[in-house]
């Protein structure tokens, strides 16, 4: 077996490079053996990342047990939750293209073998998942896992409990001693908060695609087995290595398209779409909002995790874990069976193995919630290139809306709005100049979600934007409308008081404006000037694409 790193390792011209290795403390037996990178993204600040340490640990006795030498480095990692409404949100999607970069350069410098990568939460495991697109070395993927749900007054909340419980504090619904009990209980260990939010939808679709080990997005962050998944990680990459199966053996289109299947079937995060877009793009398949639709058409959305019902990661854990969706999807032949996965098994193998212990989380197929994804691409004149809504998590009376678009140029503005009862039923809230480049940063909203929420109005208020919401909201809340504002797309154009059509049951969004009239909007309008002028996102907002295409850096 070649390996990389005798190109940094092997012979008498890199014996200054051994001797830095010696000074690392390793021995003339674990330089000679391959080497492989520990990519970890642990912190003091996000809370799916406390425990990460102890999973590197248990990675670290997995590579030595299997005859590999395991060398650490970090990468950066961004908290949507704390970064949420303010400025430092701007940062969280553009860390996605820092921390695949960053693994890029690290990998690459020191010729490594082969590497695995604990990720967990938001930007961090799409990018480390780019990163092994575009790096393609053995790779194998082992999050930190889950975070348990918590417990107020009898029962089980979440994170977005709380962002909801605001809104309900503003409109005299709750005292401020009760959210304070509600924000003690809600996240009450470490892990990726406890629902369907955008770091376990990731997590999940890792399995999905084939990077991660059976359990990678189901067993909670505090389980002991999720210390022995991380050493059977660290075996099963020494496995790879030897067998030579790299990164994009595993993330072939079937892998990629298996995962678009579990997205629609458990209804994860909208902003699975960019991420999952992003990946295709790395590995060379590039995926489209078509590609999208047309999963969606297909794909029955069976399993309703937090915030879509009262369910958490847990009880997906408990009935079988992601195998369990893949059982019922594999019965109405919906699942690529034969692509490989770094277990060594192939994903049928793997359905094979697996059972549904509880058909109330997890429904078979002919008892769906909805005979269609979880996600739905909508299409029309405010958005030609198209846009995305969760609508597993839409009330059945807001699947058809129309309303007067009430129009911000920000998301604090919106938010502002809403608190100060601005806000009425049967509005179409805007909020524009929020994209990859007009943000820039395509800040994600959970705040003006809960908010709307909290007062009572999710069932009556439709929210539109051209930046992202978060996978803990519910409602039509529609976000990555393409074109975005600041690159002159029709929402930049939408002024107070015209009249929007959402249907999601067609799939479109209509802006009841004629032709003539956009036309001569857009002939007035100019671009603002950048919110950003220095530094990294003013450099990201210059090359960043937009939301349909994954908003990848290029």
């Amino acid at each position: 077996m070649e390996l990389r790193s005798t190109l940094m390792k092997g012979g008498v011209t890199k014996a200054p490079h051994r001797s830095l290795l010696k000074a690392d403390g390793l021995t003339d037996e674990e330089i000679a053996r391959p080497l492989v990178a520990i990519v970890n993204s642990v912190n003091d600040i996000i809370p799916g990342h406390l425990m990460l340490d102890k999973v590197a640990d248990a990675v670290r006795a997995g590579i030595y047990m299997a005859g590999g030498t395991p060398l650490e480095f970090a990468t950066i990692g961004v908290c949507d939750g704390i970064a949420m409404n303010h400025a430092g949100m701007r940062y969280s999607l553009a860390s996605r293209e820092v921390i695949a970069d960053s693994v890029e350069l690290a990998i690459e410098a020191h010729a490594f073998d082969a590497m695995v990568m604990i990720p967990n939460c938001d930007k961090i495991i799409p990018g480390m998942l780019m990163a092994a697109a575009r790096l393609d070395i053995p790779t194998v993927v082992v999050s930190g896992g889950p975070m348990l749900s918590g417990t107020h007054r009898g029962k089980h909340v979440d994170l977005d409990t709380v962002f909801t419980a605001v809104g309900k504090v503003k409109c005299g619904e709750m005292s401020e001693d009760e959210l304070l009990e509600l924000e003690n209980a809600a996240c009450p260990t470490c892990g990726s908060c406890a629902g369907l939010f955008t770091a376990n939808s990731m997590n999940c679709l890792t399995e999905a695609i084939g990077m991660g080990l059976p359990g990678n997005g189901t067993i909670p962050a505090v389980y002991s087995e999720r210390l022995r998944l991380a050493k059977r990680a660290g075996m099963k990459v020494m496995q790879l290595l030897e067998q030579g199966v790299t990164a994009r053996q595993i993330i072939t289109p079937d892998a990629i398209r298996n995962a678009m299947t579990l997205d629609m079937a458990f209804g994860g995060s909208s902003n699975t779409v960019l991420h999952l877009t992003a990946i295709a793009h790395e590995a060379g398949y590039p995926i489209t909002l078509e590609d999208w639709a047309e999963v969606s058409a297909r794909t029955p959305n069976i399993c309703h995790i937090s915030p879509a019902s009262d369910y958490h990661l847990e009880d997906l854990y408990a009935a079988g874990g992601i195998g369990a969706i893949l059982v019922e999807l594999d019965k109405a032949g919906l699942v690529a069976r034969d692509v490989m996965t770094v277990s060594g098994m192939t994903m049928g193998e793997i359905v094979d193995g697996s059972a549904n212990y509880d058909t109330e989380v997890v429904r078979p197929v002919g008892n769906a919630y909805y005979p269609e994804g979880g996600l739905r691409v909508l299409k029309g004149n405010l958005a030609p290139k198209g846009c995305v809504v969760k609508q597993s998590a839409v009330q059945p009376e807001m699947r058809v809306h129309t309303g007067p678009a009430r129009v911000f140029d920000s998301e604090e503005a919106a938010v502002t709005a809403i608190f100060g009862g601005e806000i009425r039923e049967g509005d179409v809230v805007v909020i524009r100049y929020e994209g990859p480049k007009g943000g820039p940063g395509m800040r994600e909203m959970l705040t003006p979600t809960s908010a709307i929420s909290g007062i009572g109005l999710s069932t009556s208020v439709a929210l539109i934007t051209d930046g992202r919401f978060s996978g803990a909201t519910k409602g039509p809340a529609i976000g990555h409308v393409s074109p975005e504002a600041a690159a002159g797309g029709p929402i930049a154009f939408v002024e107070e008081g015209d009249e929007i059509t959402i249907d999601i049951d067609t799939g479109t969004i209509m802006l009841a404006v004629t032709e003539e009239r956009l036309a001569d909007r857009r002939r007035h309008w100019t671009a603002p000037e950048p919110r950003i002028t220095t530094g990294y996102l003013a450099r990201y907002a210059r090359f960043v694409s937009s939301a349909d295409e994954g908003a990848v850096v290029s």
